[in-house]
């Protein structure tokens, strides 16, 4: 396994390095085609993902590049060479979408959410946890009045530091939950008001925008644009990330 292992890996080694020769060489069809077989074998990364947004944005395809910059964001959120080129294939996209922006507690929440990992979150509500068993032992033993009250004081502090924790984490699973972005695809697409092709149009949409899948039926998803639009769509328009 260790033997059949350490060949997959320097397989894809050089696949990478023959797309990445091919890519500085202009070839950016033959790139591509390096990239896939190396995600055909199982091996993600944000670089192949983000190479792979730049040999479709030579090519001037611009929802597949907007695709695989998004998917190299989520492995790499905060890389300004992803969050640069992607900036630049946006400003290729036709449609003009309006971020409603978040006010209030809401988006102090939310912040505050995304700021760790659910592991992370979850990790430090378990060492609250400890601290407070810790600290009520000391409680709990302890023979002067000052050694009880500081150790109370704390250990109360502990527990409810621990729910907020806890209260965080599954904030951050509901978001990544609920968080089911998609790309068009398709040069323009009609989204209808209902999940049928007898329902009005509601608009259009055209390749490179982001959407948010809420709900499918059929052969159609329900999606929501970043200003609160909502429609209908043919599911073979889009495509998930």
């Amino acid at each position: 396994m260790f033997l059949l292992s350490t060949i997959a890996i320097a397989q894809n080694e050089t696949l990478f390095e023959q797309g990445n020769k091919l890519y500085n060489d202009g070839n950016y069809t033959e790139a591509i085609e390096k990239y896939h077989t190396i995600l055909d074998n199982g091996k993600h990364s944000a670089e192949l993902y983000f190479n792979l947004g730049n040999s479709y944005y030579k090519l001037n395809n611009i929802a597949p590049s907007i695709y695989y910059y998004e998917k190299a964001l989520q492995l790499a959120p905060n890389d300004k060479d992803i969050l640069n080129n992607i900036a630049y294939a946006r400003n290729m996209t036709i449609d003009v979408v309006d971020t409603v922006p978040e006010v209030g507690f809401s988006k102090f929440v939310n912040k505050v959410a995304i700021m760790m990992s659910f592991d992370a979150w979850s990790k430090v509500a378990v060492g609250f946890v400890i601290l407070f068993v810790i600290l009520f032992l000391s409680y709990y033993f302890s023979y002067t009045s000052l050694k009880k009250r500081i150790a109370f004081v704390v250990s109360t502090a502990s527990i409810v530091l621990a729910s907020v924790s806890l209260a965080f984490a599954y904030h951050n699973y509901n978001l990544k939950k609920n968080d089911r972005p998609a790309i068009v695809f398709a040069k323009e697409s009609q989204i209808k008001s209902e999940p049928n092709l007898r329902s009005t149009e509601a608009f259009k949409l055209h390749e490179g925008t982001k959407v948010q899948i809420l709900d499918t039926v059929n052969n159609w998803k329900k999606i929501k644009l970043a200003d609160g639009k909502t429609g209908w769509i043919v599911k073979d328009d889009i495509k998930a990330l």
